[in-house]
């Protein structure tokens, strides 16, 4: 049982980085699509798309990892959470769908270039807001009774679950924006700086909405956060949200163009510690643990062994990848 136990929280670390890293990886790109409309100047749309040309098709690798192990490592909380989730989860796919076909066909066009750019964003943020309402469904909780689904076709949307969709679109246009300051110069980093201020207090707004919001949902949040003496564990967390933005400040105000994109992933790595602290060991929020719903334990250690080589070898061709094409992306330069 002891064994069955560790390898579920295994199992369920490998999942969270997973999707943690698809964050942090495909965040800025989808950011950089909502950011298409403020920058209708052709060229800067050209370097925008180049500084991200060479890496976004490898970043939904991470995506299909915290899916597909979700699948086999937590067979019931996935039967549980699918069908609960099928209209954002399918809203998603679409819009990841149109940005995609958008990246590639927009360089292969003259006469609808206009038409693909619109696809472009269009996705980009059908796909965030998706995500985001997902993300406040499944912490809302869903509906179980015995081992299935038992709620309806629209539960997932609520005010709750459209502020979290909000509140993504808005964290991942600031990472898309520091990501233009850390690849860019000239006219299109200044923009950038200036869409970083505002997107910066945005995300701060939208960070304090949504905790103010979740010990509402249920009285485990509530517990988890403020009760004796967990709130002695879970204080860093806003205490160091409050130290990461004090720095992000003073990176924006002196244009250090090295380290915004950097700390607005350390605001989403302590977002999402947040999230783990109210959720664990719940994998369903309020209905099913981790351990409830995990796979046979010789299962767990069979796909151990495949991702045990597997995570490493994404990481490495992905970093080599961004080392590669690191540095600042000039007009007329680029992938394509």
């Amino acid at each position: 049982m002891i064994a069955a136990v560790d390898l579920a929280t295994v199992w369920a670390f490998i999942i969270a980085f997973a999707v943690f890293v698809y964050v942090v990886m495909d965040g800025f790109d989808l950011g950089l699509g909502m950011l298409f409309p403020l920058f209708p100047a052709k060229a800067d749309r050209d370097v925008m798309m180049n500084s991200v040309a060479p890496v976004w098709d490898g970043n939904e690798t991470w995506l299909v990892l915290g899916g597909g192990g979700l699948m086999a490592a937590f067979p019931l909380a996935y039967a549980v959470l699918m069908p609960a989730l099928y209209t954002p989860m399918i809203a998603m796919l679409i819009g990841l769908v149109f940005r995609g076909v958008a990246f590639e066909f927009r360089w292969r066009t003259t006469a609808a270039r206009n038409r693909w750019d619109i696809a472009f964003a269009g996705g980009s943020l059908l796909a965030t807001l998706a995500q985001g309402v997902a993300l406040g469904a499944i912490l809302q909780g869903v509906h179980v009774e015995g081992r299935h689904y038992a709620g309806g076709w629209w539960d997932w949307l609520t005010p709750f679950s459209l502020l979290t969709g909000v509140a993504l679109v808005i964290g991942y246009s600031l990472l898309g924006a520091t990501w233009l300051i850390l690849k860019t110069e000239g006219a299109l980093r200044e923009k950038a700086y200036r869409l970083s201020w505002g997107l910066l207090f945005a995300m701060l707004a939208a960070i304090a909405l949504v905790s103010i919001a979740t010990p509402f949902l249920s009285i485990q949040y509530a517990q988890r956060w403020f009760a004796w003496p967990n709130v002695a564990l879970a204080a860093p967390v806003p205490i160091a949200v409050a130290a990461v933005t004090a720095l992000l400040i003073r990176s924006l105000g002196q244009k250090q163009d090295s380290r915004p994109f950097f700390l607005a992933l350390a605001l989403f790595a302590l977002s999402y510690a947040g999230l783990g602290i109210s959720m664990y060991p719940f994998i369903v929020p309020q209905s099913i643990t981790i351990w409830q719903a995990a796979a046979p334990q010789n299962s767990q250690i069979f796909m151990l062994v495949g991702v045990a080589g597997l995570v490493p070898l994404i990481l490495g061709y992905t970093g080599w990848a961004y080392w590669v094409f690191r540095g600042k992306v000039r007009a007329g330069s680029g992938y394509h």
